[in-house]
């Protein structure tokens, strides 16, 4: 009996340092910026701590979950494994309000997805899941239905995902408001007709933000559709809908009143058509990229000139069609211009920067990189100008062939530059640098300069070059 006894408390002994030495490794694993590797999101069965500890006994609940509330994802996690009652508490769905998993997206599988949906339910109000790969409909169909007050969902690149997803968002997320689809390749037009609100009550009233870039076989058909059913849309993303023409844009714009924010790059069908509806309909723009959409004429610029005095960025990389006189329209209204991209606008001169000098006095970043006409008086009076002595922070010249070291001296008295780029002008010096860099020490210039040819060896030194380079 008695060696029984004894064997029993070697045994208890010996189970007791395993216990203590595990529970140390957990500890150690945790002070990294991840959580343990092992921890399940589903199910935790071994706990650091009793729930006896003294801070839950002078702590209240409501104040321990007031304090978890500040945590994030990581921390959250932490706390979990500490004590069944810490579990409970870290779990609870107020502090999953807002759930950020994109530093987890190689471990996010579906069923984590159904279980934060379960546990959160009511509470969760923003999502997000980007890069979560190998999330699939099964999954965001459970969420949608555990959790109909989500306002802000994120699903870039989430690409498994296909239309079943918004059908499901479309009967149960009547108060969603921002959708991020980009990167999605599945999503199709369908989609877009599920997210609007019918007259049976499905779909998202409410929404107002959607991003559907790259998402290559949403078409037309399927933005009218959300312009008809979504009227509160203000910021519509569709960079890479090849798909979408003129008369989706059109749409949206006669439909969506308060659009502020239209991203339509690469979007190669696209018209003046679409730009001079947006500059009749939509009054409150502030946001154009229309890079790459090469069909577009002066008459946008007319138009956004006309129509959106409020315009304060606007990018038209590689629309070579505009030229000066289009430019001269749009700043003339459009005081409130900060940053504007006119990359590979090949057909600009000097006047635009003229023009832009005299009326835009807010501008920060300008690109002006492959517009082979600008010349140093071009960037005198850039220089000159209100906008350059207070808010001119960055300044794109790349592959302008007659800049020359008086463009330098001409930006000495931007004091707010921060960035200037000049690679491939050839015209500059090292010592043109030299010098605008004392002035502005702590601007940063990128320039490139080529390799220049070895000199030829004096005296009777030893040959340079092997007999092969020499017939070279």
């Amino acid at each position: 009996m008695n060696n029984h006894n004894h064997n029993n408390h070697f045994g208890n002994h010996a189970k007791s340092k395993s216990e203590d030495k595990s529970r140390r490794k957990r500890w150690n694993n945790s002070k990294n910026g991840t959580p343990p590797g092992n921890f399940d999101w589903t199910s935790i069965s071994q706990y650091t701590y009793e729930d006896d500890a003294v801070i839950n006994k002078k702590l209240p609940k409501e104040l321990l979950l007031r304090i978890f509330s500040y945590l994030d994802v990581v921390s959250l996690c932490r706390c979990a494994q500490v004590s069944k009652y810490w579990n409970m508490l870290a779990l609870d769905g107020s502090n999953w309000q807002r759930t950020d998993l994109f530093n987890f997206q190689t471990d996010i599988e579906g069923p984590v997805v159904e279980y934060m949906s379960q546990r959160c339910g009511g509470f969760l109000k923003a999502l997000s899941l980007k890069g979560c790969e190998i999330i699939t409909d099964t999954a965001l169909q459970t969420f949608a239905q555990q959790c109909r007050h989500i306002e802000t969902l994120i699903l870039n690149k989430c690409m498994s995902i296909t239309d079943l997803t918004c059908e499901s968002l479309g009967k149960y997320s009547s108060k969603l408001r921002k959708l991020d689809l980009s990167s999605c390749p599945e999503i199709t037009d369908l989609s877009l007709k599920y997210l609007s609100y019918t007259a049976q009550g499905r779909g998202c009233p409410h929404l107002a933000y959607l991003d559907v870039s790259w998402c290559q076989k949403v078409t037309s058909e399927g933005v009218i559709a959300l312009a008809e059913g979504c009227p509160k849309i203000h910021t519509f993303f569709c960079r890479g809908c090849t798909q979408i023409g003129s008369e989706g844009i059109e749409k949206l714009a006669v439909c969506s009143e308060n659009l502020m924010k239209l991203n339509i790059q690469h979007c190669s069908n696209i018209t003046d058509d679409a730009i001079t509806a947006l500059g009749l309909k939509c009054p409150g723009m502030t946001l154009l990229c229309a890079s790459s959409c090469n069909r577009l004429t002066d008459a946008s610029l007319v138009a956004l000139g006309q129509g959106c005095p409020d315009l304060s960025t606007l990018e038209v990389d590689g629309c070579n069609l505009l030229t000066d006189a289009g430019f001269q329209a749009l700043t003339k209204n459009c005081h409130n211009l900060e940053k504007m991209d006119l990359e590979d606008c090949i057909q600009i001169t000097d006047a635009t920067l003229g023009h832009i000098a005299t009326y835009c006095h807010r501008l920060s970043a300008l690109s002006l990189s492959h517009c082979e006409l600008i010349t140093d008086e071009g960037i005198r009076q850039l220089g000159s100008g209100p906008c350059a002595t207070e808010h001119l922070q960055i300044l794109e010249l790349d592959n302008c062939p007659l800049i020359t070291d008086a463009s330098l001296e001409h930006l000495m008295g931007c004091q707010s530059l921060q960035r200037i780029a000049i690679y491939d002008c050839q015209l500059i010096t090292r010592a043109g640098i030299r010098r605008l860099m004392g002035h502005l020490p702590d601007t940063m210039v990128h320039h490139y300069f080529a390799p220049g040819t070895p000199p030829a060896s004096v005296g009777g030194g030893r040959q340079r070059y092997c007999k092969c380079c020499v017939i070279l």
